[in-house]
């Protein structure tokens, strides 16, 4: 965590629920939950597992002192066994952890904070894509450049950008949906043979008190939870990344068909009184760059050996911790943006004219084809666009005395087909189809 820093890099709530005191509290959830567990097998006394559960207080422990003590074994869950079992009174001090290994701890551990984490980042995920909704029922018919490799392209709405936007965000909240974290109880190998035949019983209760999905088997070396929540994080960083490059590149000076109204203060300049920067989407790109290698470091993790891995799935804790915490901050960042956001459909318009009707071109060329055929009609009315680019004259009247454009088109039509609302395709039905699986979203979440 840093001061300098967090500000920007650690926005939002997911930040309160990846930090040393959630990493604490979740592990100390599933020592009171191993005990409860076994207390509901019968292996051990109700009242142990009750005392044990008593010593479960995040306030009771210091992360400083265990993070340096977690030095001498290699993982904080050793340290905070020994802590805990000088916590608890009498003959239920033998039974803390009892059965157990660290990296069941950890591992448990690891899939609370990301539970927790991923219900925190939710609201802002179903906040940005209700923004994405609106900007797209809103603008259904608000005309727009459409570009292609940073090009003015055809004509679009700004409606179908949105809905484009919204397409993505709605698939990254069904996908954080989708992940529900499973527990991790096996033992030294995985096994659980310290609990005899009622191991099954044990993990069963153990995952019930915790609120996790029962694994069908202990997964110390089989690493796929992890990547699978790595991919996911990963996914909606992109979503978010692609939304807020989009968002910067519409607010430069040159194009400013979109722009951000923050609070007094948000998005000026150190050193230019005039600027009037996106700072949320500058933010939301900040936070959402750091997802690939966060998701590459986690992946590599994967290769782990025998029944427990010698330094791999220690080395995810620290990029897991991060990718969560990056993740969510991205998409506040987002949030933020999309309710800042102000649209500008005149600058829009100037936009998609400035060209003087060239990104029309190839609507001319088609009505062309079934009397000149295609290459034909595509050389003339290229050369024509050449020359209206130029500076020679005004497209239409280029086209209309072109000897081939302008012996099969008239003027007015020429200027009809060079009308931009009309070169659309099936950008509103795309549009309403986005805008009907929102509302089929909202009805199921």
């Amino acid at each position: 965590m840093s001061e300098l820093f967090d500000g920007v890099l650690a926005a939002g709530p997911v930040r309160a629920e990846v930090g040393d005191r959630a990493w604490l509290r979740a592990m100390l959830d599933v020592e009171a939950a191993l005990a409860g567990a076994q207390a509901d097998a019968g292996l051990i006394q109700r009242a142990h597992a009750n005392a044990i559960a008593e010593a479960c207080d995040v306030d009771y422990y210091d992360v400083t002192e265990l993070g340096q003590q977690a030095t001498g074994v290699g993982n904080p869950a050793a340290a905070l066994v020994r802590a805990l079992t000088a916590k608890v009174h009498g003959d239920a001090a033998g039974y803390v952890h009892f059965g157990a290994t660290s990296q069941d701890v950890m591992d448990t551990a690891t899939m609370l904070v990301a539970y927790r984490a991923l219900e925190a980042m939710i609201g802002d995920i179903d906040a940005c894509a209700a923004k994405a909704a609106a900007l797209a029922e809103a603008h259904t018919a608000t005309l727009q450049v459409g570009r292609t490799l940073l090009q003015q392209a055809l004509p679009v709405t700004f409606g179908f950008t949105a809905a484009g936007w919204l397409s993505g965000l709605l698939t990254a909240a069904y996908r954080v949906r989708d992940l529900p974290p499973a527990a991790q109880l096996g033992g030294a190998v995985g096994t659980l043979a310290s609990f005899g035949a009622d191991g099954p019983a044990v993990l069963s209760a153990f995952c019930e008190r915790l609120g996790l999905t029962e694994p069908d088997l202990p997964w110390h070396t089989e690493r796929t939870r992890i990547a699978d929540l790595a991919g996911a994080l990963g996914m909606v960083s992109g979503v978010v990344a692609g939304v807020a490059r989009t968002i910067t590149l519409l607010a430069q000076t040159e194009v400013g068909e979109v722009f951000e109204q923050g609070p007094a203060g948000s998005g000026g300049s150190s050193t230019m009184p005039h600027k009037r920067n996106p700072v949320a989407a500058v933010s939301a790109l900040a936070c959402a760059r750091q997802a690939p290698g966060l998701v590459a470091v986690l992946l590599g993790s994967m290769e782990q050996e025998h029944q427990r891995a010698a330094g791999a799935w220690h080395a995810e804790w620290r990029p897991f911790s991060e990718l969560l915490r990056s993740t969510g901050s991205a998409v506040h960042w987002l949030r933020l943006s999309l309710e800042r956001l102000r649209v500008d459909p005149d600058r829009m318009r100037e936009n998609l004219d400035r060209t003087g009707g060239v990104l029309l071109a190839e609507r001319i060329t088609g009505a062309l084809v079934s009397r000149t055929g295609r290459l034909v009609a595509h050389d003339a009315v290229t050369e024509c666009c050449r020359r209206s680019i130029a500076g020679e004259g005004d497209l239409v009247d280029l086209l209309a005395e072109d000897s081939l454009v302008g012996k099969h088109l008239g003027r007015a039509a020429i200027r009809e087909l060079l009308d931009p609302a009309g070169y659309l395709g099936s950008a509103d039905v795309f549009v309403h189809r986005a805008l009907a699986v929102y509302r089929e979203f909202k009805e199921h979440v």
